[in-house]
């Protein structure tokens, strides 16, 4: 153990529990705990949607693979990233808010029926529990070699304190540790770059590309059909993905929720810029070595010191924590609205007893994504088989919905489950729970949208001449 990185750590997820426990008493229905009773400014949309989004593939995996690959890393969160707060910003934001905070689920219900609104709640709680896993992979391998702790062990003391603050003060508390940890993840970028400009000379990282023999190191279209289908993986699974929607009808208007995501997108560009800049720049320092940890963890623990290192080992926590949060409060609320108070005849008998749903759902998320976590210890291929389940599943119907006009519940059936059910069995082959061949991520995404754009065509000729 590192009992300097133990120490940084511990004062940070102090800081955390006081900020969450902070907002428990502004709990005063499911409104409050899952969209911070639609108050937020510009600047917090901004701050948190930004930290929400730069999670552990953002600043561990993009500067792994900026290392080994050059410039067109940027193509593995920073392009999607960029085009889908873009596209939401310009074209998705009013008709998100006229919804009049209906959740993705309801939306769907009005246009394609009941049935198909019950499965969209299952692929979108299924996805938002794999995202949180993804999240929790990252945590328990970067924290391994810090504090000396088992990977299970790292995953779980993280996952506890992130559950302390959710259910405490849910999307009050989601907010206001973003906003810490949004600024921790740019002084500690910032801090990593000036010290390798400093330190790593333009001819220095020449020579060492030259030596590593890595003729498209400087090349932003190198492995072009690998990175752009990962591209377009996670521009349609985050286009539809309801952590932007919930930021979305959380603001106070329309306007403000177009500046903040707009304002992101300008954000995400320097953001992954210097992430990547940070994996070019390193390439002098560990040329040749075998790394046995993240590029990041490795820097941390041996190039910058006991006080920058600590810095830059809290912001790569809160950039992991950030997005694990997000995850669970955003899945908590889709087991909460759209599956229990659709499937119980109970009716809610107030306020308080809306919010212990809220927290024993947000608790029940984090327990089925550490279990996830426990088994796949992949990041990317983590995050990539989550991206698959909306990209495949409900993108299209997602998006159809906003154009159609009439009911078309067939054409939303086969969509979802032609599309949803790829994603599944892909989900399955990866776990080797299925004894599958099918195409691993991302060349399984062209297959399961194809799918899914054929059931929509499909259903939509059926349910226009049964009209």
């Amino acid at each position: 153990m590192r009992p300097e990185f133990f120490l940084f750590l511990a004062g940070y997820f102090v800081a955390l529990l006081l900020i969450g426990l902070k907002f428990s008493r502004r709990m005063t229905g499911l409104e409050a705990f899952f969209l911070a009773s639609r108050s937020l400014p510009a600047s917090l949309v901004l701050l948190s949607l930004t930290a929400s989004w730069f999670g552990a593939t953002s600043i561990l995996v993009t500067t792994d693979e900026a290392f080994r690959s050059g410039v067109s890393a940027f193509w593995l969160v920073g392009v999607p990233a960029v085009t889908t707060v873009s596209l939401l910003g310009f074209f998705l934001v009013g008709p998100i808010r006229r919804s009049d905070g209906q959740t993705l689920p309801g939306l769907i219900e009005a246009r394609y029926g009941r049935l198909v609104r019950h499965a969209a709640s299952v692929l979108i709680l299924w996805y938002m529990i794999v995202l949180a896993s993804s999240q929790m992979v990252a945590l328990g391998q970067f924290l391994k070699p810090f504090l000396g702790l088992p990977y299970v062990w790292g995953v779980g003391l993280g996952t506890a304190v992130v559950l302390v603050y959710l259910l405490s003060g849910g999307l009050f508390s989601v907010v206001a540790t973003d906003v810490l940890q949004c600024f921790l993840l740019i002084l500690g970028l910032a801090g990593l770059s000036v010290y390798l400009v400093r330190s790593s000379e333009v001819g220095a990282v020449a020579a060492a590309v030259q030596q590593a023999g890595n003729a498209g190191y400087f090349d932003f279209f190198h492995d072009g059909q690998k990175n752009i289908l990962i591209a377009l993986s996670f521009v349609l699974a985050w286009t539809i993905s309801p952590i932007a929607w919930q930021r979305i009808q959380a603001a106070e208007s329309v306007k403000k929720a177009r500046q903040g995501l707009l304002a992101a997108a300008g954000v995400f560009i320097v953001l992954y810029g210097l992430v990547v800049f940070v994996g070019i720049l390193s390439l002098p320092h560990f040329l040749g070595q075998s790394l046995t940890h993240p590029l990041v963890a490795e820097i941390v623990a041996s190039k910058v010191g006991v006080l920058g290192g600590g810095l830059l080992f809290v912001a790569v926590v809160a950039a992991i924590l950030s997005t694990m949060d997000t995850a669970i409060n955003t899945g908590a609320m889709t087991l909460t609205r759209d599956i229990v108070a659709q499937v119980s005849s109970r009716s809610w008998t107030g306020p308080e007893r809306a919010v212990r749903t809220g927290r024993l759902a947000t608790l029940i998320v984090a327990l089925l994504a550490f279990g996830i976590a426990a088994r796949l210890q992949s990041i990317l291929q983590t995050l990539g088989l989550a991206s698959e389940i909306m990209a495949e599943g409900l993108f299209v119907p997602g998006m159809a919905m906003f154009v159609l006009k009439k009911r078309t519940p067939l054409a939303g059936a086969l969509s979802l489950t032609l599309g949803g059910g790829f994603a599944l069995l892909s989900f399955l082959s990866t776990l080797k729970i299925a004894p599958l061949d099918l195409p691993a991520w991302p060349y399984s995404v062209p297959y399961g949208v194809g799918l899914s754009i054929v059931g929509f065509g499909a259903g939509a000729l059926i349910d226009r001449h049964s009209n």
